[in-house]
Formats: structure tokens, sequence, C-alpha cells
């Protein structure tokens, strides 16, 4: 039987989804991507990507803006403190190049183990996996058991070998998007069916907790009030009774100023 990368990458050359940071694998544009695909649907992020890179063409673009003009571009996305750290982490790189090793990605603001893995991989060559819930889906159910931690780094990078690492991770990441799904698995169309130990080895975590009414929308609601300029706490707790916690969880973010009764966004 034919490797299950090999299978798999003859699959993705022909089915692969046609992303707008895949065109050309520039490290801004791949970075954008990656932090808003973070907890985030392909099919949301595509607009938001095409009108931010239009608006911030180049790291030095971003890493300028300000806080309000990255959030306003950011509207729709969700957890807005990405937002803030994807604009630091451009600062950094505008002013110091970018950093070409996996340890020096990770210490950008807000670029964890998976997006410097995905950056370094992609861009620099780097054969290392990106390990994060998708892969560890798909490659628990490949083994046939439930992989976490250091085990499913170390089968990762067997999985993985010596085909190229970013061809790799993409190619699982769309593997899981569309057929080695959460729910449901489409295994009857699945390349490399014939090598997957178990799918029922993999158990979803639980739905997420509506948006609707919780903290984190009213977070959202306090930054859109801000965008217009500074406001009074007492005119933000009008809006819901909740605000000076809201107002407290973004400061602790970085993501506003409080001086006094004044709130304002951060700089």
């Amino acid at each position: 039987m034919r490797p299950r990368s090999e299978v798999l990458l003859d699959w993705y050359r022909d089915q692969s989804r046609d992303l707008p940071w895949r065109r050309n694998a520039d490290p801004y544009r791949v970075m954008v991507s990656e932090v808003m695909l973070q907890q985030t649907q392909v099919e949301r992020v595509i607009p938001r990507f095409a009108a931010f890179v239009d608006r911030f063409p180049t790291v030095a673009d971003l890493g300028a803006a300000s806080l309000g003009d990255v959030l306003d571009l950011w509207h729709g996305l969700g957890y807005n403190s990405r937002a803030k750290r994807l604009r630091d982490a451009a600062s950094v790189v505008a002013a110091d190049g970018w950093p070409t090793d996996i340890e020096g990605l990770q210490r950008l603001p807000g670029i964890g183990p998976y997006t410097a893995a995905a950056i370094g991989s992609i861009v620099f060559g780097h054969q290392v996996p990106a390990v994060d819930t998708n892969l560890r889906r798909v490659i628990s159910r490949w083994r046939g058991e439930p992989l976490d931690g250091a085990d499913l780094t170390t089968a990762a990078t067997e999985e993985l070998g010596t085909t190229p690492a970013g061809v790799w991770n993409q190619a699982v990441m769309d593997l899981g998007a569309t057929i080695c799904r959460p729910r449901n698995p489409r295994c009857g169309e699945c390349p490399v069916v014939d090598g997957c130990a178990d799918p029922t080895v993999y158990v979803p975590p639980p739905r997420q907790s509506r948006f609707e009414g919780s903290l984190r929308q009213l977070r959202a609601q306090v930054l859109r009030e801000l965008a217009d300029g500074p406001a009074e706490m007492s005119e933000l707790i009008e809006i819901d009774l909740r605000a000076d916690e809201a107002v407290s969880a973004l400061e602790k973010d970085g993501m506003v100023s409080v001086d006094g009764d004044r709130v304002a966004l951060a700089g």
C-alpha cells in the first residue's frame, strides 16, 4: 500500500481549495490568514482577508495602523484581541524584519506554536507539522487512538516524514475541513480511507457557548462604541450594566486604556 502522505498529496494536487492567501508564499499574507482563521470559518475569512490586505497591503502598513482602523476591518471576525496582537506583530516585523526560525516566529505577539509552524513550513521551508485540533483529529483517526501533546507531535512528525511540510500541512487542513470532519466524516470519499485505522476514536469537543448575550458579545460592542472616540464609563454602563466587567477584561488584554472614568481604545 502506498504511504498515506503520498496518496494525500496526490489528492491535494487535484482537490485543494483555491484560497487567496495560498496564491503566493508571502509571510505577511500567510500570517494574516492564519490569525484570522483561528476559531473562524474559512467562508467568513475570505472576504475579510481581501478587504484587510487591500487596506493594509504590507506588514509596514499594518504595523503603523491605529487599533481603531484595524478593528474596523476586523469587525465580524470576533475575538478582537487577535486583531491587536496581529497589528503588534506587524509592528515588530516592520521594525526588525521577519524572523525565519520557528522560535523567532513564536516570539511575535499572538503567534503560538501552530501559527509559527504554519508560517515556518509554508514560507521558510521548515520541516515541521503544524499541530492543531484539525491535525489531531486526522492523525488520531489514522493511528486509531486519541492523540495529544508530545504523542501527537511525534505521530505527526512520523506521518510527515520527508514530505514537504508546507504542502503537507495544507493538505491535512483541507482533508480535515472537507472530508475528515469532526462530525459525520465522509469516509466514503476519503483518499486515504484504506490507511485509516478508526474514524470513531475522535470525540468532537462540546459546541461553543452562544455568542448572543455573552460577555464576548458585549466586549465587541464596547469596542465598536469606542471606535468613534473615547467614552465615559457611565455612558457604557447605560448600554449594559456589565460594561465595567467588559472594560476590565479589555483593559487586561491591552485593547483599551482607562483614565478615571474615561475609556478609550489603546494606541
